[in-house]
């Protein structure tokens, strides 16, 4: 009876053991995402698709701009990085991966007349030069001028490609995410701001009133973005501290394969080229 009992003990313990490590493991396979607002709901839905492809496998993303990426990825706070622009000199020690190509685009209300504006009348707008829509043909009502905050690689790319400095930004808002920027100028008729082209043409799509500025003659659109005709286009890459490795590398690789296409396009991306 001694023994009996001994051995259902034992064979307790070692189920409760086995119980223990399944648990460990599942908490293992996690990988954690985050930066790029822009990138985020992409990631969102790749990862939902990998999650279901993989059973056990968690994968968590959360925004706050490519600069937490980068940060985030380098410390080893985050297994990946979102990061929508290319990486700078100083942070090429970093690995990258494009998983797709994204434009940035101005906006304002769709009640506004101006239909166009050159990149002389957008410095001058966000420089406080041009203050009234008059000026550029549009009603006489004061300009609300939107600004991305510091440390979002729109910011960053808006500020290279007008060879500006934020200090030379005569802003009235200041706004972190894509969606921020589009909720201000769809509630604000005077409002101009800049977001991802792929955001602000799927949000058009759906009714909310906003529209996208041609930039330099070409229209803004993800057709553009797609045949490389649009000026302002940028890389949506996942970064990692080094090579990645395991799960990590696998989700890369599922990021960058033609199984999720359609999720890109979904989000008014452009997938890599097939």
């Amino acid at each position: 009876m001694r023994l009996k009992a001994l051995t259902t003990t034992l064979c307790g313990i070692l189920i409760l053991m086995l119980l223990t490590a399944s648990v460990a493991l599942a908490v293992e396979q996690k990988l954690v995402l985050t930066g790029s607002s822009t990138l985020a709901p992409l990631a969102t839905e790749i990862g939902k698709r990998f999650e279901r492809q993989n059973p056990g496998v968690r994968v968590d993303v959360q925004s706050g701009g490519s600069s937490r990426g980068i940060t985030d990825a380098r410390s080893g706070l985050a297994d990946i990085g979102l990061v929508s622009r290319a990486l700078k000199e100083e942070e090429k020690d970093l690995k990258s991966f494009t998983v797709a190509r994204d434009g940035i685009g101005m906006i304002v209300h769709k009640s506004n007349p101006v239909r166009e504006l050159s990149d002389r009348q957008i410095i001058d707008i966000y420089t406080g030069k041009i203050t009234n829509w008059r000026a550029v043909g549009g009603p006489d009502q004061p300009i609300t001028v939107v600004n991305k905050a510091e440390g979002r690689s729109t910011l960053e790319l808006f500020l290279h490609h007008f060879r500006l400095k934020n200090s030379d930004i005569k802003a009235q808002v200041v706004i972190g995410e894509n969606q921020q920027g589009i909720k201000t100028v769809a509630g604000n008729r005077n409002a101009i701001g800049y977001v991802s082209i792929g955001t602000a043409e799927y949000e058009a799509s759906q009714g909310v009133p906003i529209k996208l500025l041609p930039m330099a003659g070409v229209a803004a659109s993800v057709e553009n973005v797609r045949n490389g005709s649009f000026p302002l286009a940028r890389p949506l890459n996942l970064v990692t501290k080094a090579e990645p490795q395991g799960l990590a590398r696998r989700f890369i690789d599922f990021s960058r394969s033609e199984s999720v296409h359609d999720l890109v396009e979904a989000q008014y991306f452009v997938p890599l080229a097939r």
